[in-house]
């Protein structure tokens, strides 16, 4: 008897792995399509409905446990193989590129693509791991060991990068295996106020970068006009004060012009990622505000090619100049 159909229920949830819901987030049905020997469900979507991002400078995990039970039946609606399979993953909002082929596996150590990391000089920073495939991380000469709970909000752990660090290397949870290192910069910015962009990247984890140099502002305004009637009814006449001509739904867009300064070509991947990512946040006047990258084309450099390296990215901000929320 051949595969009829299969019966899946999907659970999505944060916390330990033993706190899974009483009752199934999705419950789905399918059947085979008729020439075909196996049946596929592509449940990403349903499981990116419940990753909320959420972030204001506080650099939290983002992770969920997702379970799939799945009962399989054949033709005459007996069990077609042991029932239930059951598959628990732990998933992030993370992607993968269409030449690594169907379900990649992102990395399971270092959640960024970069070898380098840009600093101001005497600023603290932060990078993401992935805590599960992590054993230590020792920065300059200091080991911090790596400890996961089991708890979604320690999937993903952002490891603090003291002021004016030189280098981090990342160990695999054999404590002895380099998977990753790090270099980082630390630079001195005597002219511009360098701003930082904290975006989702590929791994699903929050990344920052620095802008540098220049960085220009404009305020984009739009208004609608209309005509008034500004005849006194009693005495036939108007107010030379008065305007003819009238303003309304009057707002504004404000724009950011940024540059990186001189990066190395293997960031030229960390701003792909940024021009990818759906979550990008500025840390602007002390607030954390949501901007949009307004750049839609990015020319890749080299040094062969261009010498030295800036990316010059517009942005806008997420939101309107005049309060309209309502």
């Amino acid at each position: 008897m051949g595969l009829k159909r299969v019966d899946v229920d999907l659970y999505i949830w944060d916390g330990l792995v033993t706190d899974q819901p009483t009752n199934p987030q999705y419950s789905i049905q399918k059947s085979r399509v008729t020439g075909n020997t196996n049946i596929t469900l592509e449940i990403a979507e349903l499981v990116r409905d419940y990753i909320a991002i959420s972030y204001n400078n506080d650099y939290t995990s983002i992770a969920r446990y997702v379970r799939a039970v799945v009962n399989s039946f054949d033709d005459s609606d007996e069990p077609f193989e042991t029932n239930p399979i059951v598959s628990t993953y732990v998933a992030v909002d993370g992607y993968g590129y269409f030449e690594e082929g169907a379900n990649p596996e992102l990395d399971r150590h270092t959640l960024m693509s970069a070898t380098n990391i840009y600093l101001p000089e005497s600023t603290a920073g932060k990078f993401p791991i992935f805590a599960e495939g992590v054993g230590k991380v020792i920065i300059d000469s200091t080991t911090t060991q790596i400890t996961d709970n089991g708890n979604t909000n320690q999937k993903i752990q952002y490891i603090t990068i003291p002021a004016n660090t030189s280098t981090i290397q990342v160990f695999d949870t054999d404590d002895s295996t380099v998977r990753k290192t790090i270099t980082v910069s630390n630079i001195c910015e005597p002219k511009y106020t360098p701003f930082k962009i904290t975006f989702v990247n590929k791994f699903g984890a929050f990344e920052d970068l620095y802008f540098f140099k220049k960085t220009s502002e404009v305020t984009n305004v739009t208004d609608e006009l209309f005509k008034k009637n500004i005849i006194t009814n009693t005495s036939s006449t108007y107010n030379t004060y008065e305007n003819q001509r009238g303003r309304i739904n009057v707002n504004a867009q404000t724009s950011l012009t940024m540059n990186t300064g001189f990066i190395k070509e293997n960031m030229n991947q960390t701003i792909e990622e940024l021009f990818y990512s759906e979550n990008v946040y500025i840390r602007y006047e002390n607030k954390t505000l949501a901007v949009i990258p307004k750049s839609k084309s990015l020319q890749y450099k080299t040094s062969l090619n261009d010498k030295l390296i800036n990316y010059t990215v517009e942005f806008d901000f997420a939101f309107d100049r005049i309060n309209n929320v309502r």
